[in-house]
Protein backbone atom coordinates (compact mmCIF):
# COMPACT_ATOMS: atom_id res chain seq x y z
CA UNK A 1 0.00 0.00 0.00
CA UNK A 2 3.13 2.23 0.90
CA UNK A 3 4.21 2.04 -3.03
CA UNK A 4 0.99 2.48 -3.99
CA UNK A 5 0.14 5.47 -2.39
CA UNK A 6 3.96 7.21 -3.78
CA UNK A 7 3.04 6.33 -7.07
CA UNK A 8 -0.43 8.19 -6.71
CA UNK A 9 1.41 11.28 -5.14
CA UNK A 10 4.07 11.33 -7.75
CA UNK A 11 1.35 11.16 -11.01
CA UNK A 12 -0.42 14.12 -8.95
CA UNK A 13 2.48 16.17 -9.12
CA UNK A 14 3.14 15.64 -12.51
CA UNK A 15 -0.57 16.17 -13.55
CA UNK A 16 -0.11 19.43 -11.42
CA UNK A 17 2.91 20.43 -13.00
CA UNK A 18 1.33 19.95 -16.20
CA UNK A 19 -1.66 22.69 -15.54
CA UNK A 20 0.78 25.07 -13.72
CA UNK A 21 2.59 25.11 -17.13
CA UNK A 22 -0.36 24.97 -19.26
CA UNK A 23 -1.15 28.63 -17.34
CA UNK A 24 2.31 29.97 -17.82
CA UNK A 25 3.17 28.54 -21.10
CA UNK A 26 0.26 29.76 -22.80
CA UNK A 27 0.16 33.47 -21.38
CA UNK A 28 2.53 36.43 -23.33
CA UNK A 29 4.89 38.52 -21.58
CA UNK A 30 4.29 41.93 -23.31
CA UNK A 31 6.35 43.32 -25.27
CA UNK A 32 7.80 46.54 -23.44
CA UNK A 33 8.58 44.10 -20.33
CA UNK A 34 10.80 41.55 -22.44
CA UNK A 35 14.31 41.26 -22.42
CA UNK A 36 15.88 42.72 -26.28
CA UNK A 37 17.08 38.97 -27.35
CA UNK A 38 21.13 38.87 -27.61
CA UNK A 39 21.93 36.42 -30.61
CA UNK A 40 25.50 35.64 -31.94
CA UNK A 41 23.93 34.63 -35.49
CA UNK A 42 21.67 36.80 -37.39
CA UNK A 43 18.55 35.62 -38.90
CA UNK A 44 20.30 36.48 -42.22
CA UNK A 45 23.04 34.34 -41.70
CA UNK A 46 25.76 37.39 -40.87
CA UNK A 47 27.48 36.83 -38.06
CA UNK A 48 26.87 39.51 -34.77
CA UNK A 49 30.09 39.67 -34.01
CA UNK A 50 31.91 43.09 -34.00
CA UNK A 51 35.88 43.16 -34.83
CA UNK A 52 37.77 46.51 -33.54
CA UNK A 53 40.27 47.28 -36.02
CA UNK A 54 43.87 46.78 -35.23
CA UNK A 55 47.01 47.72 -36.58
CA UNK A 56 47.19 44.46 -38.70
CA UNK A 57 44.07 45.21 -39.86
CA UNK A 58 44.56 48.84 -41.21
CA UNK A 59 46.21 47.75 -44.45
CA UNK A 60 43.29 44.89 -44.51
CA UNK A 61 41.84 46.45 -47.74
CA UNK A 62 44.19 45.30 -49.92
CA UNK A 63 44.07 41.49 -49.08
CA UNK A 64 42.31 39.16 -51.73
CA UNK A 65 39.73 37.65 -49.50
CA UNK A 66 38.79 41.40 -47.98
CA UNK A 67 38.19 42.24 -52.06
CA UNK A 68 36.02 39.38 -52.67
CA UNK A 69 34.17 39.33 -49.85
CA UNK A 70 33.73 43.30 -49.81
CA UNK A 71 30.97 45.01 -51.90
CA UNK A 72 30.77 45.91 -55.68
CA UNK A 73 31.56 50.00 -55.16
CA UNK A 74 34.19 49.22 -52.66
CA UNK A 75 36.03 46.73 -55.04
CA UNK A 76 35.56 49.18 -58.18
CA UNK A 77 36.79 51.54 -56.11
CA UNK A 78 39.75 50.30 -55.03
CA UNK A 79 40.80 48.98 -58.47
CA UNK A 80 40.32 52.90 -59.90
CA UNK A 81 42.48 54.05 -57.34
CA UNK A 82 45.21 51.50 -57.75
CA UNK A 83 45.33 52.09 -61.63
CA UNK A 84 45.17 56.02 -61.21
CA UNK A 85 47.93 55.33 -58.84
CA UNK A 86 50.12 53.11 -60.94
CA UNK A 87 49.55 55.60 -64.23
CA UNK A 88 50.54 58.59 -62.18
CA UNK A 89 53.95 56.98 -60.71
CA UNK A 90 54.99 55.75 -64.03
CA UNK A 91 54.39 59.03 -65.37
CA UNK A 92 56.47 60.88 -63.19
CA UNK A 93 59.09 57.80 -64.04
CA UNK A 94 59.44 58.90 -67.53
CA UNK A 95 58.80 62.27 -66.77
CA UNK A 96 62.07 62.02 -64.89
CA UNK A 97 63.95 60.05 -67.29
CA UNK A 98 63.19 62.71 -70.24
CA UNK A 99 63.94 65.68 -67.74
CA UNK A 100 67.57 64.17 -67.27
CA UNK A 101 67.96 63.24 -70.71
CA UNK A 102 67.22 66.92 -71.97
CA UNK A 103 64.36 65.99 -74.05
CA UNK A 104 62.38 69.17 -72.45
CA UNK A 105 65.13 71.46 -74.00
CA UNK A 106 63.00 74.14 -76.03
CA UNK A 107 65.72 72.71 -79.22
CA UNK A 108 65.28 69.00 -78.21
CA UNK A 109 61.17 68.89 -78.71
CA UNK A 110 59.69 66.84 -81.07
CA UNK A 111 59.09 69.63 -83.64
CA UNK A 112 62.73 70.31 -83.50
CA UNK A 113 64.15 66.92 -83.38
CA UNK A 114 64.76 66.06 -87.05
CA UNK A 115 66.04 69.54 -87.79
CA UNK A 116 69.02 69.03 -84.80
CA UNK A 117 69.06 65.43 -86.03
CA UNK A 118 68.48 64.18 -81.80
CA UNK A 119 66.94 61.31 -80.79
CA UNK A 120 64.94 61.41 -77.49
CA UNK A 121 64.39 58.61 -74.64
CA UNK A 122 60.61 58.75 -76.17
CA UNK A 123 59.34 60.23 -79.00
CA UNK A 124 56.41 62.89 -79.47
CA UNK A 125 56.74 63.49 -75.24
CA UNK A 126 55.94 67.14 -74.62
CA UNK A 127 55.50 67.61 -70.66
CA UNK A 128 54.04 65.40 -68.07
CA UNK A 129 50.77 65.35 -69.79
CA UNK A 130 52.42 63.41 -72.76
CA UNK A 131 53.90 61.13 -70.44
CA UNK A 132 50.95 59.95 -68.63
CA UNK A 133 49.55 58.94 -72.19
CA UNK A 134 52.50 56.95 -72.67
CA UNK A 135 52.45 55.20 -68.80
CA UNK A 136 48.99 54.31 -69.55
CA UNK A 137 49.56 53.33 -73.39
CA UNK A 138 52.58 51.59 -71.90
CA UNK A 139 51.15 49.48 -68.86
CA UNK A 140 47.86 48.10 -71.03
CA UNK A 141 49.96 47.77 -74.50
CA UNK A 142 47.77 49.86 -75.99
CA UNK A 143 50.30 50.59 -78.75
CA UNK A 144 48.76 53.78 -80.79
CA UNK A 145 52.22 54.27 -82.88
CA UNK A 146 53.12 57.45 -82.16
CA UNK A 147 55.07 57.62 -78.77
CA UNK A 148 58.07 54.93 -78.70
CA UNK A 149 60.86 54.59 -76.33
CA UNK A 150 64.33 54.21 -78.36
CA UNK A 151 67.65 52.82 -77.68
CA UNK A 152 69.08 55.85 -76.19
CA UNK A 153 68.17 55.57 -72.98
CA UNK A 154 68.87 52.02 -70.86
CA UNK A 155 66.49 53.28 -67.72
CA UNK A 156 64.01 53.67 -70.43
CA UNK A 157 63.74 50.27 -71.58
CA UNK A 158 63.88 48.80 -68.28
CA UNK A 159 61.18 50.99 -66.89
CA UNK A 160 59.21 50.27 -70.30
CA UNK A 161 59.62 45.90 -69.38
CA UNK A 162 58.77 46.64 -65.45
CA UNK A 163 55.62 48.49 -66.03
CA UNK A 164 54.76 46.10 -68.81
CA UNK A 165 55.05 43.22 -66.16
CA UNK A 166 53.19 45.26 -63.58
CA UNK A 167 50.17 46.12 -65.91
CA UNK A 168 49.68 42.12 -66.68
CA UNK A 169 50.05 41.25 -63.08
CA UNK A 170 47.40 43.78 -62.09
CA UNK A 171 44.90 43.10 -64.73
CA UNK A 172 45.15 39.27 -64.07
CA UNK A 173 44.76 39.88 -60.44
CA UNK A 174 41.25 42.18 -61.28
CA UNK A 175 40.07 39.69 -63.37
CA UNK A 176 40.11 36.74 -60.50
CA UNK A 177 38.61 39.57 -58.17
CA UNK A 178 35.56 39.87 -60.89
CA UNK A 179 35.24 36.27 -61.43
CA UNK A 180 35.48 34.90 -57.65
CA UNK A 181 32.57 37.98 -56.72
CA UNK A 182 30.69 36.75 -59.50
CA UNK A 183 30.37 33.13 -58.41
CA UNK A 184 30.80 33.30 -54.44
CA UNK A 185 28.80 30.53 -52.87
CA UNK A 186 27.25 33.39 -50.61
CA UNK A 187 24.97 34.36 -53.36
CA UNK A 188 23.87 30.37 -53.87
CA UNK A 189 23.11 30.41 -50.01
CA UNK A 190 20.91 33.63 -50.88
CA UNK A 191 18.28 30.87 -52.02
CA UNK A 192 18.38 28.70 -49.25
CA UNK A 193 15.38 29.14 -47.38
CA UNK A 194 14.70 28.50 -43.86
CA UNK A 195 11.50 28.58 -41.66
CA UNK A 196 10.77 32.12 -39.67
CA UNK A 197 10.28 29.49 -36.63
CA UNK A 198 10.88 26.25 -35.35
CA UNK A 199 8.87 24.42 -33.11
CA UNK A 200 8.27 22.15 -30.62
CA UNK A 201 5.77 18.88 -31.36
CA UNK A 202 5.29 15.12 -30.69
CA UNK A 203 6.45 13.15 -33.48
CA UNK A 204 6.16 9.15 -33.28
CA UNK A 205 5.08 9.55 -29.29
CA UNK A 206 8.20 11.83 -28.88
CA UNK A 207 8.68 15.83 -28.24
CA UNK A 208 11.28 17.03 -31.49
CA UNK A 209 12.29 20.26 -31.98
CA UNK A 210 12.19 20.88 -35.75
CA UNK A 211 12.42 23.66 -38.62
CA UNK A 212 11.84 23.88 -41.78
CA UNK A 213 14.57 24.67 -45.09
CA UNK A 214 14.22 25.04 -48.63
CA UNK A 215 15.86 26.09 -51.86
CA UNK A 216 14.37 28.30 -54.31
CA UNK A 217 16.66 27.33 -57.62
CA UNK A 218 16.20 24.40 -60.12
CA UNK A 219 19.90 23.77 -59.68
CA UNK A 220 20.17 22.10 -56.29
CA UNK A 221 22.23 21.21 -53.80
CA UNK A 222 24.21 17.99 -54.05
CA UNK A 223 25.24 16.13 -50.91
CA UNK A 224 23.51 18.35 -48.33
CA UNK A 225 24.30 18.07 -44.28
CA UNK A 226 22.46 20.04 -42.01
CA UNK A 227 23.68 20.83 -38.24
CA UNK A 228 22.89 22.59 -35.63
CA UNK A 229 24.22 23.97 -32.13
CA UNK A 230 22.41 24.75 -28.64
CA UNK A 231 24.75 27.86 -28.01
CA UNK A 232 24.30 29.25 -23.75
CA UNK A 233 26.20 30.02 -21.26
CA UNK A 234 27.45 27.50 -19.14
CA UNK A 235 29.53 27.18 -15.73
CA UNK A 236 31.82 24.17 -14.72
CA UNK A 237 32.44 22.01 -11.75
CA UNK A 238 35.33 24.47 -11.20
CA UNK A 239 32.93 27.68 -11.16
CA UNK A 240 34.06 29.31 -14.80
CA UNK A 241 31.33 30.46 -16.29
CA UNK A 242 31.75 29.35 -20.51
CA UNK A 243 30.57 32.13 -23.01
CA UNK A 244 28.47 30.80 -25.93
CA UNK A 245 29.11 27.13 -24.53
CA UNK A 246 28.42 25.04 -27.70
CA UNK A 247 26.67 21.67 -27.75
CA UNK A 248 25.80 20.13 -31.23
CA UNK A 249 22.07 18.87 -31.66
CA UNK A 250 21.91 15.42 -33.33
CA UNK A 251 19.59 16.06 -36.36
CA UNK A 252 17.36 14.02 -38.76
CA UNK A 253 15.24 14.52 -41.96
CA UNK A 254 12.73 11.47 -42.19
CA UNK A 255 15.54 8.13 -41.19
CA UNK A 256 18.90 10.15 -43.19
CA UNK A 257 21.37 12.14 -41.16
CA UNK A 258 24.38 13.09 -43.30
CA UNK A 259 23.83 13.39 -47.40
CA UNK A 260 20.32 14.44 -48.01
CA UNK A 261 18.71 14.56 -50.97
CA UNK A 262 17.78 17.99 -51.06
CA UNK A 263 15.34 18.90 -54.29
CA UNK A 264 12.53 19.69 -52.07
CA UNK A 265 11.71 21.49 -48.75
CA UNK A 266 12.67 19.43 -45.79
CA UNK A 267 11.90 19.07 -42.12
CA UNK A 268 14.53 18.62 -39.72
CA UNK A 269 13.86 17.50 -35.83
CA UNK A 270 15.92 17.13 -33.46
CA UNK A 271 14.67 14.25 -31.05
CA UNK A 272 14.19 15.70 -27.29
CA UNK A 273 16.01 12.93 -25.29
CA UNK A 274 17.76 12.88 -21.51
CA UNK A 275 20.59 13.18 -23.54
CA UNK A 276 19.44 16.64 -25.03
CA UNK A 277 19.61 20.05 -24.15
CA UNK A 278 16.60 20.50 -24.14
CA UNK A 279 15.16 17.59 -22.18
CA UNK A 280 13.84 19.83 -19.27
CA UNK A 281 12.24 22.67 -21.63
CA UNK A 282 8.95 23.70 -20.67
CA UNK A 283 6.52 26.70 -22.73
CA UNK A 284 7.11 29.15 -20.01
CA UNK A 285 10.97 28.56 -20.89
CA UNK A 286 10.32 30.31 -23.96
CA UNK A 287 9.42 33.49 -22.83
CA UNK A 288 12.27 33.98 -20.18
CA UNK A 289 15.12 31.54 -20.64
CA UNK A 290 17.90 32.87 -22.80
CA UNK A 291 19.91 30.57 -25.68
CA UNK A 292 20.37 29.99 -28.97
CA UNK A 293 20.20 27.17 -31.72
CA UNK A 294 22.60 28.09 -34.72
CA UNK A 295 21.59 26.06 -38.06
CA UNK A 296 24.38 25.33 -40.53
CA UNK A 297 22.81 23.71 -43.81
CA UNK A 298 26.23 23.28 -46.54
CA UNK A 299 26.50 21.34 -49.33
CA UNK A 300 27.91 21.40 -52.99
CA UNK A 301 26.12 23.68 -55.70
CA UNK A 302 25.56 22.13 -58.80
CA UNK A 303 26.33 24.11 -61.32
CA UNK A 304 29.45 25.31 -60.52
CA UNK A 305 30.78 22.63 -58.11
CA UNK A 306 31.66 24.85 -55.38
CA UNK A 307 31.07 24.58 -51.47
CA UNK A 308 28.39 26.80 -49.88
CA UNK A 309 27.00 27.34 -46.57
CA UNK A 310 23.95 28.91 -45.05
CA UNK A 311 23.07 29.79 -41.58
CA UNK A 312 20.48 31.32 -39.33
CA UNK A 313 19.93 30.40 -35.51
CA UNK A 314 16.30 30.44 -33.34
CA UNK A 315 15.81 32.41 -30.07
CA UNK A 316 13.49 31.22 -27.61
CA UNK A 317 10.86 33.60 -28.88
CA UNK A 318 10.71 32.40 -32.40
CA UNK A 319 10.43 28.63 -31.32
CA UNK A 320 6.46 28.06 -31.11
CA UNK A 321 5.54 25.02 -28.79
CA UNK A 322 2.34 22.98 -29.78
CA UNK A 323 2.66 23.48 -33.80
CA UNK A 324 3.34 21.88 -36.64
CA UNK A 325 4.21 22.77 -40.40
CA UNK A 326 2.43 23.17 -43.18
CA UNK A 327 2.69 20.82 -45.96
CA UNK A 328 4.17 22.63 -48.89
CA UNK A 329 4.64 19.38 -51.51
CA UNK A 330 1.32 18.45 -53.68
CA UNK A 331 0.71 16.35 -56.62
CA UNK A 332 -0.86 18.45 -59.97
CA UNK A 333 -2.78 15.94 -61.70
CA UNK A 334 -3.18 18.34 -64.83
CA UNK A 335 0.38 18.64 -65.15
CA UNK A 336 1.53 15.25 -64.12
CA UNK A 337 4.26 17.02 -61.39
CA UNK A 338 4.53 17.69 -57.96
CA UNK A 339 4.34 21.65 -56.91
CA UNK A 340 5.94 23.31 -53.70
CA UNK A 341 4.13 26.30 -52.54
CA UNK A 342 6.33 28.61 -50.89
CA UNK A 343 3.86 30.81 -49.95
CA UNK A 344 2.96 28.49 -47.48
CA UNK A 345 6.72 27.92 -46.28
CA UNK A 346 6.73 29.70 -42.85
CA UNK A 347 3.13 28.75 -42.20
CA UNK A 348 2.35 26.38 -38.78
CA UNK A 349 -0.74 24.71 -37.66
CA UNK A 350 -1.83 23.61 -34.30
CA UNK A 351 -1.04 20.23 -32.83
CA UNK A 352 -1.77 18.80 -29.36
CA UNK A 353 1.50 18.36 -27.52
CA UNK A 354 1.94 17.93 -23.66
CA UNK A 355 2.88 21.00 -22.29
CA UNK A 356 5.38 18.97 -20.07
CA UNK A 357 8.99 19.05 -20.52
CA UNK A 358 10.27 15.49 -21.96
CA UNK A 359 11.68 14.42 -18.85
CA UNK A 360 8.55 14.61 -17.45
CA UNK A 361 6.49 12.73 -20.03
CA UNK A 362 9.24 9.96 -20.13
CA UNK A 363 8.63 9.25 -16.49
CA UNK A 364 5.33 9.14 -17.17
CA UNK A 365 5.15 6.89 -19.58
CA UNK A 366 7.59 4.85 -17.67
CA UNK A 367 5.04 5.21 -14.73
CA UNK A 368 2.42 4.13 -17.29
CA UNK A 369 3.78 1.12 -18.07
CA UNK A 370 4.42 -0.62 -14.68
CA UNK A 371 0.89 0.64 -13.28
CA UNK A 372 -0.58 -1.17 -16.45
CA UNK A 373 1.61 -4.52 -15.69
CA UNK A 374 0.45 -3.93 -11.86
CA UNK A 375 -3.22 -3.55 -11.88
CA UNK A 376 -3.61 -4.90 -16.60
CA UNK A 377 -4.82 -1.20 -17.33
CA UNK A 378 -3.50 1.95 -18.66
CA UNK A 379 -3.34 5.41 -18.19
CA UNK A 380 -3.76 7.07 -21.95
CA UNK A 381 -3.46 10.47 -22.81
CA UNK A 382 -6.05 12.45 -24.56
CA UNK A 383 -4.26 14.27 -27.68
CA UNK A 384 -7.75 15.06 -29.13
CA UNK A 385 -7.63 18.83 -30.01
CA UNK A 386 -8.91 21.09 -27.54
CA UNK A 387 -9.59 24.70 -27.38
CA UNK A 388 -6.32 25.69 -25.66
CA UNK A 389 -3.37 24.60 -28.02
CA UNK A 390 -1.38 21.68 -26.44
CA UNK A 391 -3.71 21.27 -23.84
CA UNK A 392 -3.99 17.68 -21.89
CA UNK A 393 -7.45 16.57 -20.56
CA UNK A 394 -6.05 16.59 -16.96
CA UNK A 395 -9.27 15.47 -15.51
CA UNK A 396 -9.45 12.28 -17.08
CA UNK A 397 -6.21 11.14 -16.28
CA UNK A 398 -7.04 11.81 -12.74
CA UNK A 399 -10.33 10.34 -13.37
CA UNK A 400 -8.79 6.94 -14.40
CA UNK A 401 -5.59 7.03 -12.41
CA UNK A 402 -8.30 6.97 -9.11
CA UNK A 403 -10.95 4.44 -11.12
CA UNK A 404 -7.37 2.05 -11.41
CA UNK A 405 -6.22 2.14 -7.91
CA UNK A 406 -9.93 2.53 -5.76
CA UNK A 407 -10.82 -0.45 -7.87
CA UNK A 408 -7.44 -2.99 -7.00
CA UNK A 409 -7.74 -1.00 -3.33
CA UNK A 410 -11.42 -2.27 -3.12
CA UNK A 411 -10.79 -5.82 -4.14
CA UNK A 412 -8.42 -6.14 -1.58
CA UNK A 413 -10.34 -4.79 1.35
CA UNK A 414 -13.24 -7.24 -0.32
CA UNK A 415 -10.50 -10.25 0.23
CA UNK A 416 -9.65 -8.89 3.70
CA UNK A 417 -13.78 -8.75 4.86
CA UNK A 418 -13.84 -12.64 3.05
CA UNK A 419 -11.14 -13.56 5.30
CA UNK A 420 -12.79 -12.23 8.43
Amino acid sequence: MGDRSEARQLLRNQFSFCENSDIRGLQRVPSHFRKPRRRIILKNGNCNIHRPESKRQRFAFLQFAKLVNSSWIFTIFVFLATLLLSWFLFAVIWWLICYSHGDFEPEHLPPFQKENNYTPCVYYIHGFASCFLFSIETQHTVGYGIKATTDECPEAIFVNAVQCIIGFIMQGIMAVIIFSKMTLPRLRSQTLLFSKNAVICPRNNQLCFMFRMGDMRKNHIIDANVRAYYVRSERTIEGEILDHHQIELPLMVDGCKTGLFFNWPLVVFHRIDKNSPLYYLVPSDLNQDRFEIVVLLEGTTQSTGQMTQARTSYVPSEIKWGKKFEVLLNFNYDRREYEADFSKFDELLPISTPLCCAAYIEEYNQMQVKSSSSSRSSIQVDFTPRHSLGEINVGKLKDNFVNIYSSSSGNESDGEKNEK
